[in-house]
């Protein structure tokens, strides 16, 4: 008999889900998205809020439903090389190259910069960023329990200091919400969308649901239809939790701006907020939480890169690649946060929508029979229009004009493909081979299946 899990226990698993998600991106993307969105802040936040939250949900899902045994499980149903490739480069994204090494740096900005003079910046980034990843590096070479304690304090933790500060943004806004800067004064919906990627959410819950999953089966759990529900209920309260402090926090971002000015990224703007609130205490208080959450999101990070990696390279250890990769962090976080995500931009331009599309085929997967040719045709589909967006993204980051082979191939798209210029040229060429090659696969060729 299929075992039913209380509400609470439901609960407790959505609020570790939380915990996973929560990090470095979950404060400084809505608070900088307030600030610029201004009065064209309800859109923004919608699109923000269908990226930010409603990909991680359909991620959770899509691995529930999959019945898959972790990532690349999943994505072998493309080809087991691309199945290789996409998971260690899906990975290292929310690892070393940028959403672990911005953990570190937005613990900086937030917990340790308001206390430091501006000629000190730099020495004390780099002093802070070195105990930082050494103290990461000591918890993620020895997991010990006190890991998992302060996580599960800081979790409810740090959803109460925040919603205690967001009432006070609520009850009390620090000014009146002014006009949008350029980037959202029109299409503010589609910038918000697009900024959602940042979080890098949907692509962590690719890797978060396998754990739910796992813990879900130590539970008594078993049954696909059982593993599905409670996948569902899971993450329904750990986006609950997201999304309520998105809102939270981009109204705060909106109200600021008259009191605080613009800043370059989004960290300041909590501890101006908290400061401006609760005064020196509440700066304090929200420094050690912020760093303690951005400090066991990096071990979890790193703690999920070597052991991914030292199963696929078996030779070489574990602790190496905790090694690597911590060294790897620390010298990427002295760029500067407001570099680190400048050049992730690019990057998550190229994946996600190979993500997505991944997560479309788990679900459409029964209606074609699981056909091979269905997951390649539309993963090619998508990887082709996907690369141009990452590198013609990257130019424009980089402020260079486009490499002379590229500018032909980005007019052709911007002709032919709708939704080019919001970032979404992927999806109706994806959606109409879908269906052309799943018809085929159903009803006139009989093609190669994959495993399920």
């Amino acid at each position: 008999m299929q075992k039913k899990l209380a509400f609470s226990s439901y609960l407790v698993i959505g609020v570790m889900l939380f915990a996973l998600f929560f990090g470095a991106g979950n404060l400084i993307f809505p608070a900088q998205l307030g600030q610029y969105a201004g009065t064209n802040l309800w859109p923004a936040i919608i699109g923000f809020l269908i990226t930010g939250v409603g990909l991680p949900f359909l991620g959770i899902l899509a691995m529930g439903f999959s019945g898959s045994r972790n990532l690349q499980d999943l994505a072998s149903r493309i080809h087991p090389a691309y199945a290789v490739v996409f998971t260690s480069l899906l990975y290292l994204t929310i690892g070393p190259f940028f959403a672990a090494p911005r953990t570190g740096a937005v613990a900086f900005n937030i917990g340790i910069s308001p206390f430091i003079s501006e000629e000190n910046m730099q020495i004390a980034s780099i002093i802070f960023t070195l105990l930082f990843f050494g103290l990461t590096l000591w918890l993620s070479l020895n997991p010990a329990k006190i890991v998992d304690r302060v996580g599960k304090i800081l979790s409810p933790g740090i959803i109460i200091l925040l919603l205690a500060l967001l009432t006070m943004v609520v009850l009390k806004p620090m000014g009146a919400i002014e006009a949008p800067q350029e980037a959202y004064a029109s299409g503010a919906f589609m910038k918000g969308f697009t900024e959602g990627y940042n979080t890098m959410d949907a692509l962590a819950s690719l890797v978060f649901g396998i754990i739910v999953i796992n813990v879900l089966h130590s539970m008594g759990v078993t049954s696909k239809r059982g593993i599905l529900t409670a996948t569902a209920k899971t993450g329904a309260v750990a986006t609950a939790f997201l999304a309520i402090i998105y809102v939270g926090i981009a109204y705060l971002g909106a109200t600021s701006t008259e009191k605080l000015g613009l800043f370059e990224t989004g960290g300041p703007v909590l501890s101006e907020a908290s400061s401006h609130y609760f005064g020196s205490f509440g700066l304090v208080l929200l420094a050690v939480v912020i760093i303690l959450a951005c400090l066991t999101t990096a071990i979890g990070l790193m703690t999920a890169c070597g052991e991914y990696f030292h199963m696929l390279m078996p030779k070489i250890s574990y602790k190496l690649f905790v090694v690597i990769f911590t060294t790897f962090c620390f010298v990427i976080a002295n760029f500067g946060l407001a570099n680190i995500i400048t050049y992730s931009i690019p990057v998550l331009m190229f994946l996600y929508p190979l993500a997505v599309v991944l997560m479309l085929l788990t679900f459409t997967s029964p209606l074609f029979n699981h056909s091979r040719i269905v997951y390649v045709a539309a993963t090619a589909v998508a990887f082709l229009i996907s690369i141009i967006d990452g590198l013609k993204t990257l130019c424009k980051s980089l402020e260079i004009d486009y490499f002379g082979w590229l500018s032909p191939i980005v007019s052709f798209y911007e002709r032919i493909l709708p939704f080019y210029d919001e970032g979404l040229g992927w999806l109706l060429p994806v959606l109409v081979v879908m269906v052309i090659t799943g018809v085929l696969a159903r009803f006139v060729f009989r093609t190669s299946t994959v495993d399920v």
